[in-house]
């Protein structure tokens, strides 16, 4: 009995899609009653409030001074004592929760906090908004990881030096290892040195689900206590996101809110196996589990390199929701850096830079390989579009790309197509030999191969040699791809015993056939993803 063709592919479960698509956009909708009650509230309250804060800002300055002062922030920095480590965590974290009570937070927390020595590590998620800060206060004001660049602005900046933060310089290329060491330093000091809050997401989400943790807070292998942050309040004018309103417009409707509730809840201390220990990204996973459990919210494999990808599509005019492809997840699953993703999000945009919301139909891949819609072409592009919804995005591009094409573009390969393409072996293709085969293939008579065939020959010479095929080749896997699919319907159909509806349309109207070709073709590669 001939053997069946499987179309479906199965798919890795990993790779699906995430459960939460785009977790940093954020859509504030006011209604028509929401914008007149924050402009009546918004005429008393700001105005009292901005007065408060003033004041309570003028107080806040000379006191941050004053305990900075004379204090190092490079070389060999040792934690405060005595009365500076009086004055900041007493004095100066009251003035904090004053700061934020005029600005009208409402402050509720559950649980109990543990001290340095259980818990050197304080984990905060998820990270949503610059008013997580407040996290920061409620804790005591622990030392955070900030960049250097931070400790540059006028009064924030002064205030920052108060909590002695893990400095990470952008100019540094040594910065990252060093400030793992310092984490480690400052976790294993038994004590000596305050709590360190790290957000691990690394960067602000919707809140609609947890993202990767990234594992600074992870590697010292100490306790670590998980804090959650939530905003159980009607009017969300908090979420700050790389897609949503933008900082100033968040302050100015928060100021003009009775009130914002935030809840902070402190979880007990995760105590790390000795499997955890010694991997951090165990580690991580199984606080953020925990986390993710008590928050009742889902987990995906974002991570801020998303956030980088998202900003890219947009320079390159396609919607920066292309950009999301859980670069955590496919970096791994498919040993890709961010490099590369980079550089198949722009190829990803020349072929859907004209087509609306990011998406390749059929049509357009056609285009961009400058062939017409075929048996084998109409495979491809199903093996590339996943969720079977008739496009291809840029994850389903990337995946495709990689476990497909890339591995079939190899040397056999390559030398196979160049051979079928060479009908009379002279070790080159004319544009009569190159159109022939194709019009054989794609079962089309009139097929334009004008185009195609003068970007392969790269030197105008009116023939391609095999430096030049093999060169296109690598550049284009998808033709290696297209390639092998044509070669694994012919064999199907031969199996079936039945003749190729292509080659069976060439000889209708050109009275042409290359049958001969297709006993000389070798085993596909086809990789099932």
């Amino acid at each position: 009995m001939p053997p069946q063709r499987v179309f479906a592919l199965p798919r890795q479960k990993s790779l699906f899609l995430p459960a939460v698509l785009n977790p940093f956009v954020h859509d504030l909708k006011l209604t028509k009653a929401d914008q007149i009650k924050c402009f009546l509230l918004g005429i008393i309250l700001v105005p009292l409030r901005s007065i408060f804060l003033i004041l309570v800002l003028m107080v806040m300055w000379p006191v941050a001074a004053m305990i900075t002062f004379r204090q190092p922030l490079k070389g060999t920095v040792e934690p405060m004592t005595g009365w500076r480590r009086f004055m900041c965590q007493r004095v100066f974290t009251f003035l904090g929760r004053m700061y934020f009570f005029g600005m009208g937070f409402r402050v509720v927390v559950k649980g109990k906090q543990a001290s340095s020595v259980e818990a050197p590590i304080l984990a905060v998620a998820p990270h949503s908004s610059f008013f997580d800060a407040i996290v920061c206060i409620e804790a005591g004001l622990p030392s955070t990881v900030s960049r250097s660049e931070s400790l540059e602005a006028p009064i924030f900046g002064r205030f920052l030096r108060c909590v002695q933060p893990v400095l990470v310089s952008r100019k540094d290329p040594d910065s990252r290892r060093n400030t793992i060491l310092e984490i480690n330093r400052r976790a294993q000091s038994e004590g000596r040195w305050p709590q360190m809050i790290i957000f691990p997401e690394g960067t602000c989400t919707n809140r609609s689900c947890l993202i990767t943790f990234k594992q600074g807070a992870f590697v010292p292998g100490v306790p670590v206590q998980p804090v959650l942050i939530r905003y159980p309040n009607k009017l969300d004018t908090v979420t700050w996101t790389w897609q949503g309103p933008k900082s100033a417009r968040l302050l100015l409707l928060t100021l003009c809110q009775l009130y914002t509730t935030v809840e902070i809840e402190f979880l007990p201390p995760h105590i790390p196996t000795e499997t955890e220990k010694k991997s951090p990204t165990k580690f991580a996973q199984s606080v953020r589990a925990a986390m993710a459990e008590s928050l009742g919210l889902l987990v995906t494999d974002h991570t801020y390199e998303d956030c980088r990808l998202m900003i890219a599509a947009g320079e390159l005019t396609l919607p920066m929701e292309a950009g999301l492809v859980e670069f955590t997840k496919i970096s791994r699953k498919l040993e890709l850096k961010w490099d590369n993703v980079k550089k198949e999000l722009q190829s990803f945009a020349n072929i859907a830079c004209s087509c609306k919301g990011g998406r390749i139909t059929i049509e357009e891949f056609a285009s961009f390989l400058k062939l017409p819609i075929s048996p084998a072409l109409q495979e491809l592009f199903a093996l590339f579009d996943r969720n079977g919804d008739g496009t291809i995005d840029f994850r389903e591009y990337v995946i495709g790309v990689t476990v497909l094409c890339r591995p079939a573009n190899n040397e056999d390969v390559i030398q196979t197509a160049f051979k079928l393409f060479d009908i009379d072996e002279d070790n080159c293709i004319t544009r009569e030999e190159f159109s022939s085969l194709l019009r054989s293939a794609l079962g089309v008579c009139d097929l334009d191969v004008h185009s195609l065939f003068t970007e392969i020959d790269a030197d105008g010479s009116g023939h391609i040699t095999y430096d030049e095929f093999r060169s296109f080749a690598l550049t284009h896997p998808e033709y290696a791809k297209l390639f092998t699919t044509y070669i694994e319907l012919q064999r199907y159909q031969a199996f079936q015993g039945e003749e190729s509806d292509f080659d069976a349309a060439f000889s209708e109207c050109c009275n042409a056939s290359h049958d001969d070709y297709q006993e000389d073709s070798q085993t596909s590669d086809k990789k099932d993803d």
